[in-house]
């Protein structure tokens, strides 16, 4: 018995019982593998592998390493079924054959010439089509005869005839892998020793697929076909995974003349992320413990871009650029055109989101760079609450992060704009598309607006403590700056220091209030909950939850709520009345200017 050391191994289309296994007999198990019999006879040719020449001569029994660490001769290594006929059998074996049985292998039919293909190459790969019972492909390789070309074939008559598809894959680099995608049968994909390329026209044409993939041996592919993901396994032993194809299905030749493209998006599930480890990723595992980020949540939006959108400065290099390999001598820019370059916001790209009624609910950055790019969109309203300091990794591992409210399902739109010199201008989309409820069937749609609307209501609360706790903090900071003023001050200012010292005493109380009693909790002593304390603990509870509203949380967001109220108004009154009061008698005073306040000038 002759076994490659990758002996072919198939599940059959059309029972997940059924396995066809390889040797130079082919092997079928209708028992997941119980028990086998062999339906075919040698499917090789028979070749004794010792009489073929190697470097040009045969060799004897004693050669060194003469049969170690090689494989046999003469055995089966790609095997297929057709999917859309039962019992349809290709099977290729490594001296080049391609057997056919129409009759789940009571006969053979053998081909042993390919037109362009050497003799007795290795069939590499052999697929029959999900979309004709009559169309089979085939990849061949030749690397032991140090010939790398890249040789591909289709047939349409069950391999009676074979005509080439690798049309413009790049003349060195043997396909080693192949697949056909089940919902478009003009979408292939073949992997070579140096990459991964896909065509659009049935193999009238082929490019490359980059990204951030590498130049790697690509050994095998799938699709899987309920995620539309293409699998691509490695010679390394590597696995990636493009995920949705579906964008490749829906592009043509025009669309790569265009400006830009959106294409059609994915059905988007809705639900909360969960930590299996108790923390996002690998937690506390360490870096022993293998872990692979899984594909972003939310909404993934596909888009192509034919040029990058320039600057002024770059547009004025590249003119440059152009009259220089014209033979001219490029005008030099004037100051005006000097200043509009530095001055200038650079150009950007941007996805807009809006909700069922044509509200835009949430925008996304784009790439502003020439090609294929995605952007993901986490289903969420925008946050109301910028991070106006950054953030510790500790913090960003152990905090709820910094985001909006989960939208509610239902259908979505999204565009792609551009900004340029401060014009937006939309340039591909609408796209519409759906986000649905994953597992959240026995939540009722009044619930999911319930939920969604009170989201939204502990977020603007949210922000705006956080706004009143940061200008309350500013306004701690203005007063530092006040009292260093009134201590340079040459004249007597005893009266503002003691105005400066109520605001700072009232400013104070108000933090307490926002933020909590500090002092107290230092030495262990019990403190009132404070507002932001409060809010924080709805939110918490609100992050992780896809059902209505506990009682005790609304009661909570009320309280904040009344609490927040009055803290602002305290808070207006003292920003707006008492310290603009100081301000302007410490102007008057003649006082060293304080921010927040316009200089007077020219002195009375």
């Amino acid at each position: 018995m002759r076994w490659w050391w990758d002996a072919p191994i198939l599940i059959s289309p059309h029972s997940h019982t059924r396995l066809y296994f390889g040797s130079q007999f082919l092997f079928r198990s209708d028992d997941r593998g119980d028990t086998w019999k062999a339906i075919s006879p040698d499917l090789s040719r028979q070749m004794d592998r010792n009489q073929l020449p190697v470097m040009g001569k045969t060799w004897t029994p004693e050669a060194v390493s003469k049969n170690l660490g090689t494989s046999f001769y003469g055995e089966i290594v790609a095997i297929a079924e057709s999917p859309v006929q039962e019992g349809l059998l290709y099977v290729g074996t490594d001296d080049g054959l391609v057997q056919v049985s129409s009759d789940g292998g009571k006969t053979w039919k053998k081909h042993e010439t390919f037109p362009g293909v050497p003799n007795r190459s290795f069939v590499a790969r052999i697929v029959a089509s999900s979309h004709d019972v009559n169309t089979v492909y085939a990849a061949f390789e030749n690397h032991k005869e140090g010939d790398f070309r890249p040789y591909l074939l289709k047939s349409r008559d069950q391999g009676n005839t074979w005509t080439s598809i690798a049309s413009n894959l790049p003349k060195r680099g043997s396909v080693l892998a192949f697949a056909e995608d089940p919902v478009d049968p003009d979408l292939l994909f073949a992997g070579t020793e140096f990459g991964l390329y896909f065509s659009i026209d049935r193999g009238k044409s082929w490019i490359r697929l980059t990204g951030d993939f590498p130049v790697i041996s690509v050994h095998d592919l799938t699709i899987q076909k309920r995620a539309s993901d293409l699998v691509v396994a490695s010679f390394g032993r590597g696995f990636y995974i493009l995920d949705d194809i579906a964008a490749l299905r829906h592009l043509n030749p025009q669309d790569l003349e265009a400006d830009s493209v959106l294409f059609p998006v994915r059905k988007a599930p809705l639900y909360i992320e969960s930590m299996r480890l108790g923390l996002p990723g690998k937690s506390f595992m360490g870096a022993s413990f293998f872990t692979d980020p899984n594909p972003p949540f939310g909404a993934t939006f596909t888009y192509y871009l034919k040029d990058k959108l320039l600057t002024r400065k770059e547009r004025r290099k590249k003119a440059e650029e152009e009259a220089v390999k014209a033979g001219k001598t490029p005008p030099y820019p004037t100051d005006a055109q000097l200043h509009a370059e530095a001055q200038e916001t650079p150009p950007a790209l941007f996805f807009t989101v809006s909700d069922s009624s044509g509200k835009a609910i949430r925008q996304i950055p784009a790439a502003n760079a020439p090609g294929f790019h995605r952007a993901t969109w986490d289903l969420r309203y925008p946050a109301l609450t910028l991070p106006l300091h950054p953030s510790s990794p500790e913090e960003e591992i152990f905090g709820a992060g910094n985001h909006g409210p989960l939208v509610m399902p239902g259908t979505y739109t999204v565009t792609l704009s551009q900004q340029v010199d401060g014009v937006i201008k939309q340039i591909a989309g609408p796209q519409s598309f759906e986000v649905y409820s994953l597992g959240g069937r026995a939540m009722s749609p009044d619930d999911h607006a319930a939920l969604a609307h009170f989201q939204l209501q502990v977020a603007h609360l949210n922000g705006a403590v956080n706004g009143a706790i940061e200008t309350s903090r500013d306004l701690d900071s203005r007063l530092g700056i006040i009292r260093r003023a009134l201590e340079q001050a040459p004249g007597e200012y005893a009266g503002l220091i003691a105005q400066a010292d109520t605001i700072q005493n009232s400013n104070s109380a108000i933090l307490r209030k926002l933020t909590g009693d500090s002092v107290l909790s230092e030495h262990g002593e019990p403190v009132t909950e404070s507002i932001a304390d409060r809010v924080g603990t709805i939110m918490e509870d609100e992050r992780m939850s896809s059902s209505s509203p506990s009682s005790t949380d609304r009661q909570s967001y009320e309280l904040a709520s009344q609490q927040l109220t009055q803290v602002l108004a305290q808070l207006r009154a003292l920003m707006e009345g008492d310290l603009a009061n100081l301000q302007k008698a410490m102007q008057a005073a003649g006082a060293p200017w304080t921010p927040g306040t316009i200089p007077n000038w020219p002195q009375e």
